[in-house]
Parts: structure tokens; sequence; C-alpha cells
């Protein structure tokens, strides 16, 4: 290499570096007046402001509502009319015959048992509204939580295809300014050039699928699709196995065997208000009646009355009830069993493949990226002292291109089989 060329390819290697750390360094002031939301913010607005979650909160509500009017009794009954009247034109002996006006009201009185019966089921059901409400913030949370995870791998994706960027125009200036010194071949510019243009369009579809993500992480937070805010690019997320994974603490943790376990709870509620049926129900009639004769005097009757449920007529409705209700609630214990065994075979199964995988990344951190960027300055240094030629480089670059894609690639599988890990414990 000419003395000429030496001095280009000094400047042009001293201009990407001026030009890569001023990149660094007003990197953060691009991002001022931005909103950065960490990942806790994030799932914290969240669980705040979904609508889905606030509509169950409505319906939680609802169901409170109904508790509260359980212990209500039926409206009273009121009634005026005649009383032992004869029909128009019939032949009366005396005034006393003329019959009386009669006023009339009649209460039912309900069995408080059944009262309390009802409550019960009725407050079980707020319960199991509850329960799903907790299901779905963390459902929805587990969804914001793979998009940040998204949106940092993309970050990193788009510093490695930008680095790439720079060093392929670096070595399209060199080959350029080589060639009229027959120290290069017109084809290797051409293929510098296209390997650019690959690089520029990966770096427009990365940028499209970080917006991608943020607006809809924006509509899980019941933000504008379009409000711009940064992430904590620094977030690095590891993977610790649970030490103490069983049956028993997938049951305490997941809001779905929760959710379960209230149904469970409700039925028996179900199954005990139907069995007060059994239980009779009062009721109360007061009547007054006003002789039209003067001769009469006024006139009252009092009676209680009760319902007799044990009557093997009516008796067999509530029976049948009470029978296919503690059929459907042991059906929904040997459900719950068998989705607890399931999942926590599943979630140890996931387990073995988030280790194998965090080694495999900490083997592309550690080994197979330093190796390949070893490899790829060793050619550069080649070409810059005329030992070799850009097809050498250009393969290089490419070589840590593909590996830095795979790594990327594997590390958004990691995180979003480690969202998939923390939503089998706790959903």
């Amino acid at each position: 290499m000419n003395s000429r060329s030496l001095e280009s390819w000094r400047y042009t290697m001293w201009s990407t570096k001026i030009s890569f750390f001023t990149f660094l360094c007003i990197a953060p002031a691009l991002l001022f007046g931005q909103q950065v939301l960490t990942i806790d913010q994030v799932l914290e607005e969240v669980s705040r402001n979904n609508p889905s979650i606030r509509a169950l909160d409505s319906r939680i509500k609802s169901a409170d509502a109904k508790v509260e009017g359980a212990g209500a009794w039926m409206a009273p009954m009121v009634g005026a009319g005649t009383f032992m009247t004869p029909y128009p034109g019939a032949e009366l002996m005396n005034d006393s015959e003329k019959g009386a006006w009669m006023l009339s009201a009649e209460q039912a009185i309900p069995n408080p048992a059944k009262i309390r019966a009802k409550k019960k089921y009725l407050a079980s059901q707020s319960a199991i509204n509850v329960a799903e409400q907790k299901m779905r913030v963390d459902l929805l949370r587990a969804k914001a939580r793979e998009l940040y995870y998204g949106v940092v791998v993309l970050y990193k994706k788009l510093g490695y295809q930008s680095e790439n960027k720079m060093i392929m125009q670096t070595m399209k200036k060199l080959a350029e300014i080589r060639y009229p010194y027959n120290q290069g071949a017109l084809g290797q510019i051409f293929k510098a050039e296209g390997r650019l243009h690959e690089t520029e369009n990966m770096l427009l579809m990365t940028e499209g699928e970080i917006q991608s993500n943020k607006m809809a992480l924006n509509a899980l937070m019941n933000r504008s699709p379009h409000a711009d805010f940064a992430i904590d690019t620094t977030l690095e997320v590891k993977f610790k196995p649970l030490t103490l994974l069983d049956t028993a603490y997938l049951s305490a943790k997941r809001s779905d065997v929760m959710q379960m376990d209230r149904s469970i709870l409700a039925m028996e509620y179900n199954i005990n208000q139907m069995r007060q049926e059994a239980k009779p129900d009062f009721s109360i009639r007061f009547e007054h009646m006003s002789p039209r004769s003067q001769m009469m005097p006024n006139q009252f009757s009092m009676m209680g009355m009760v319902s007799i449920p044990i009557a093997p007529w009516s008796s067999g409705m509530y029976k049948s009830e009470v029978k296919a209700m503690s059929f459907e609630q042991e059906a929904m214990k040997k459900e719950r069993e068998a989705m607890l065994t399931e999942m926590l075979g599943m979630t140890k199964g996931m387990e073995n493949s988030l280790v194998n995988m965090q080694k495999q990344l900490q083997n592309y951190e550690e080994k197979i990226l330093p190796a390949l960027r070893k490899n790829l300055k060793v050619s550069m240094l080649s070409y810059q002292e005329n030992k070799g030629d850009l097809n050498m480089v250009i393969d290089g670059w490419e070589a840590v291109n593909m590996a830095q894609m795979t790594y990327v690639e594997q590390l958004q599988l990691f995180y979003k089989m480690i969202v998939d890990y923390e939503k089998n414990i706790e959903i």
C-alpha cells in the first residue's frame, strides 16, 4: 500500500472512530425529554390502568352488591276487596247478609338459615371474580414483560447492526480508495455496497419491530399508541431455578389454581344452599273486615303459614340438584390435581431447557463472539497491510454478523422462555 492510500486508510478509520464515539455521546441526548420506564414501572402501569382489569373491578363490585341484598325479604302483599258479599239480585233476610269490605296484608318470612347460606354462596362468587382479576393481571404482566424484554433484545440487535454498518462503510471507502491504484477489484466494491444496503434494511426492520413492541406496551398501559418512551437497555435477566418447586408451591402461587379452589368452595356453598331447601319458609297474613251493616262489628283474621318442603313430591328437586353438584365438585377436584401434575412436569422441563440455554448464551458472550471479532480484526489488519483482499474481510464480517444475529435470537428465545416459566409458576 502506497503512502497516499495508507494515509486515506488512517483518515477513514479515524473518522469512523470519531463518528461512533460521537454517536455514543449524543445517544443519551437523543433520549432527553423521553420518559424512561423501567420494567417495574411498566408492570405497575399495566396493573393500574389496563381497561380489562378495570372492567373486572366493576364485576367484583356487582357481586359484592348482591351479597348486601342477599338478606332482603320478599315485598309485602296488600289487597282490598269484599268479603261474603251476595251477588246482585239475591234476596237478603237482614242487613247482616250484606257482607263486608276487606283489607288484607301478607308477608313472607324466609328461613334465616337459607339467608345465611345464600350470603355465603354470593360472597364466594365475589371471591372467584377477585381470583379471576389476579389471573388477568398476571397474564397481562407476563405479556408486558415479554414485550419489554423483546425491546431490550432489539436494541442490542440494533447496536450490533449499527456497528456492522460502520465497519462495512469503512471497508467500502477503503476499497474505493485502493481501486484506482490497482490494489482492489471493482467487484469487491459492489459486494461491500450490497452488504451495506442489506445492513441498512435490517436496521429499518429492527427499528420497526421496536416501534411495534412499544405500541403494544402502550396499549397494555392504556396510553396513546404513539406515546414515545425510553427503556432500560442495560437490563439483564438471569435465570435461577426455584429450589422448592412442587405441587404445593404451585397450588399456593398460581392464580388459576386459586380461582379453581374458590370455584370448588363456591360449589360447596351452593350445595349447602340447596340443602337448606329442606327447611321450611314462613308467612303471616292479616285481614280486616268492615261490615256494610252498622249492626255488625268489625272483624279480623290472622293466619301464620309454614311450607312443608320435605313432602315427597317436592323434595326430589333439591335432592337431585345436591347430588348433581356433588359429582361436579368431585370432577373439579380431579381436574385440579391433573392440572397441577401436568404443570409441574412442564415447568421442570422448562427449568432444564433454560439452564442449558443460559450456558449456550454464556459461550456466545465469552467465547464465540470474541473469537469471531478477533478473526475479523485480523482480516482487516491483513487487508490494511495489503496481505489479503476485501472478500476475506467480508467473509469475516458476515461470520460475526451471523453469530451476533444467532446470539440475539437465542437471547430473545431465552427471555421469552423465562417469561413463560414465571407465568407457569404464577398464573
